[in-house]
């Protein structure tokens, strides 16, 4: 059969089967079986070898540690303290509730790393109190739907440690280049926040407007003793956060030892903070830890195989020369691959998108001289806003789940600045890649 044939033939069959809704493993180990039994039978024999080979990495170790450091989180209050300290900080700025709440879902994205656990840990506090000050429904869902993807690009993130193993390339480098984009995308959204306020303030809305914020600025006050107080109790895990990048930037510590000691300092904090030490509250933790590590290293392990068997039967380096043979030039191709992710990431969650095509681009990102790690951030705020475009867009059900009488239409049309913000952070990045690279080229080794 032809080359060219079989690549897409394996490819689109893949795609069609996740799409039926079989269990992403299922699907992507079937399919693999599948294409060697028709293709290379005399390859079956190798299966259990190359999975445990895909498996015995080190730096797996990483995925159910962080897990772990999250699960205490997203478990306890930290979420609602999170929110209360940062409104009482931050009241008296323009739009400073929304802001209150972008950043909110910055800070516990990186705690527990998860886009969907971040838009339902702080949207089902934050979407009532925004519409309860004046927020229009489609501002106040499409703002969390947004902030809730920061979780797979603020370090530490699940999806860049699969981007690490799938492609061979640097986890802590990876982590490290999320930063200042992620940090961008933040205040970009915050901007953003600011200026609806202040148009608002200039020309009211009109009757079925769909952006307005109708809240007084500085109806509230603090002391400065409550906004102290508000601190205490989320300070000891925003310190976890600049820890664990501190030991990754200074090289003390590598990702898989982060994330451990994270994960025993996270369930200290939340036994000794918030008195969660009963075993029940205890085994549901760890059940929860254990269930989505499960599912993820079940995923990674499917993901290996089938990559295994695309690059046996040369499907993976097909596709990838006729990219490159593409006559659109580097930039062209870029945009490509990004209409390209976007379209995936619409259907399929990010992890599965990485796990299927970063080792197939990875040649093709080589080949057109561009950094790996570079790309990962590219790939990354692409996959984000596959959170939140139908039909799977995880983060649109989380929200309208929270404000079931907000029409899905108002939701999406309140996510079209956010989509021009996500937009604008990968072409910055494209434009200047030190964006991305300047803090991992810092690393020490």
């Amino acid at each position: 059969m032809d080359e060219y044939v079989l690549a897409i033939l394996l490819f689109g069959s893949t795609f069609v089967l996740l799409m039926s809704g079989i269990p992403i493993w299922a699907g992507l180990a079937g399919v693999s079986i599948i294409f060697v039994l028709i293709f290379s039978p005399h390859l079956l024999s190798m299966f259990p070898f190359v999975i445990y080979g895909s498996m015995d990495n080190f730096a797996l170790l990483a995925i159910p540690l962080f897990i772990l450091l999250s699960a205490p989180i997203s478990e306890s209050n930290a979420s609602r303290d999170l929110y209360e300290a940062l409104h009482k900080w931050l009241h008296k700025i323009p739009g400073g509730i929304g802001i209150a709440n972008l950043i909110a879902c910055g800070i516990f994205a990186a705690l527990c790393g998860s886009s969907p656990a971040t838009a339902a840990a702080i949207g089902g506090i934050g979407i009532p109190e925004m519409r309860r000050r004046g927020y229009s429904p489609a501002l106040s869902t499409s703002l969390i739907a947004h902030g809730g993807t920061f979780g797979i690009l603020i370090p530490p993130s699940i999806t860049m440690i699969l981007y690490g193993v799938a492609t061979e390339t640097s986890i802590g480098k990876c982590f490290i280049a999320g930063v200042i984009p992620g940090l961008l995308l933040v205040g970009l959204s915050c901007i953003w926040v600011g200026v609806i306020f202040v148009y608002r303030r200039i020309i009211p809305p009109k009757p079925g407007a769909l952006y307005y914020i109708q809240e007084k600025r500085g109806t509230e006050s603090f002391t400065f003793k409550e906004r102290m107080v508000s601190l205490i109790r989320v300070l000891p895990f925003v310190l976890l956060i600049f820890g664990i990048m501190g030991s990754l930037y200074g090289g003390w510590a590598t990702p898989s030892e982060a994330a451990g000691l994270g994960a025993i300092l996270s369930l200290f904090f939340v036994i000794t903070i918030y008195k969660v030490y009963q075993p029940k509250q205890l085994w549901k933790i760890f059940i929860k830890a254990l269930n989505e590590s499960t599912m993820i290293l079940m995923i990674m392990a499917a993901a290996l195989l089938f990559a295994y068997v695309s690059s046996d039967l040369y499907a993976t380096q097909t596709l990838g020369a006729l990219i490159l043979k593409l006559h659109a030039g580097k930039w062209g191709i870029i945009v490509i691959i990004n209409i390209f992710l976007l379209i995936l990431g619409c259907f399929l969650p990010p992890a599965a998108v990485i796990l299927m095509v970063a080792p197939m681009l990875l040649p093709v990102i080589k080949g057109l001289g561009l950094d790996p790690v570079w790309f990962s951030v590219i790939m990354t705020v692409n996959l984000e806003m596959g959170l939140v475009t139908p039909p799977v867009g995880l983060n649109l059900y989380i929200v309208k789940d929270i404000a079931p009488d907000i029409p899905m239409s108002q939701v999406l049309l309140g996510m079209l600045p956010f989509f021009i913000i996500d937009i604008l952070v990968i072409t910055f990045t494209c434009i200047w890649p030190q964006l991305a690279l300047w803090l991992p080229n810092k690393m020490i080794g």
